[in-house]
C-alpha cells in the first residue's frame, strides 16, 4: 500500500471495512496516539510496554468507527477525545487517578480542530512526534535534579496566587546569570539570595523548590512547545 496514500481515503476505506486501510491509518497516527496518551498519563509512554499505549491505539481503533464526515469536528479532535475518555475508564478500572503532567496549563490543552486529513495532518503529527521527543529530554533533565513528573504533579501549587509567585521566582531564577550558574552546577535554588530578589518568603520558595527548579529550567532550555504552557514560548506570550 502506497505510504504517500491520502489519509482520508485510508479513512474513508477503513470504515468501509478495509483492514488493510485501517492497519495503516493507525500505524501512521501511532505518534499522535502516544503523543496525547504520554500529554495525558504524564509520562513517556513507549509503544509494546506500556498498557497506555493499547489503551489509545483501541481508542484510536474505536474513533475510526465513530467518525461521521460532516459531523462538526475533525477526525483528531474526535479520537483525542475517545483517547482520553478511555484512559479515564482505565485507571478506574486499574483503581488509579489519572496522571496528568501539567504546569496547570497543560491539562487544559485541546486537540487543533484543523482538517487532519489533508496535509496540515501531516504537520500536527510530526509536531506531536516532536512534542513527544521535547518531553521526554524534559524528563531526562528534570531526572538530574531528582526530580520526577510524578513529583511535579505533587508539588505543583494548588492555587493561583501560589502558582503565579512560583513561576515569577523561575523567571527571576532563568533571568539572572549567577542564579542559573548555581541552579545548573549546584542542582539546587539559590535559596538565599533568591529571596532577596522577590516577593516570596524562603519558607515558600522552599515549600514549592522542586515546581520553582522545574519552571526554571523549562525556561532555560530550549524547550520550544513546553514553554508555552508558562507563557514564554518562543511565541512570546505572558501567563495569563
Amino acid at each position: 500500500m502506497p505510504s504517500a496514500e491520502d489519509p482520508s481515503q485510508l479513512l474513508l476505506r477503513a470504515r468501509n471495512g478495509d483492514t488493510g486501510a485501517r492497519e495503516e491509518l493507525i500505524r501512521r497516527f501511532t505518534p499522535f496516539i502516544l503523543a496525547v496518551v504520554s500529554r495525558a498519563t504524564g509520562h513517556f509512554i513507549r509503544l509494546g510496554e506500556d498498557d497506555e499505549a493499547s489503551v489509545g491505539l483501541m481508542a484510536f481503533n474505536e474513533a475510526i468507527d465513530s467518525f461521521r464526515p460532516g459531523g462538526g469536528s475533525s477526525f483528531l479532535t474526535l479520537a483525542e477525545t475517545i483517547i482520553r475518555r478511555r484512559l479515564v475508564d482505565y485507571f478506574r478500572r486499574e483503581g488509579r487517578h489519572q496522571r496528568v503532567l501539567s504546569l496547570h496549563a497543560i491539562d487544559n490543552e485541546t486537540a487543533a480542530t484543523v482538517d487532519p486529513l489533508g496535509g496540515e495532518a501531516i504537520n500536527m503529527v510530526n509536531e506531536l512526534a516532536d512534542r513527544r521527543r521535547e518531553i521526554e529530554r524534559y524528563r531526562e533533565e528534570l531526572a538530574g535534579f531528582g526530580i520526577t513528573f510524578k513529583d511535579l504533579v505533587k508539588a505543583s501549587p494548588q492555587h493561583r496566587d501560589a502558582r503565579d509567585r512560583a513561576l515569577a521566582a523561575a523567571r527571576v531564577v532563568a533571568a539572572n546569570p549567577l542564579f542559573r550558574q548555581y541552579l545548573l552546577e549546584r542542582k539546587a535554588l539559590p535559596l538565599k539570595a533568591l529571596e532577596k530578589s522577590v516577593e516570596t518568603s524562603r519558607k515558600t520558595l522552599e515549600r514549592h523548590r522542586k515546581y520553582i527548579i522545574a519552571a526554571a529550567l523549562m525556561l532555560i532550555g530550549d524547550y520550544e512547545y513546553l514553554a508555552d504552557y508558562i507563557g514564554q514560548g518562543k511565541r512570546g506570550g505572558q501567563d495569563a
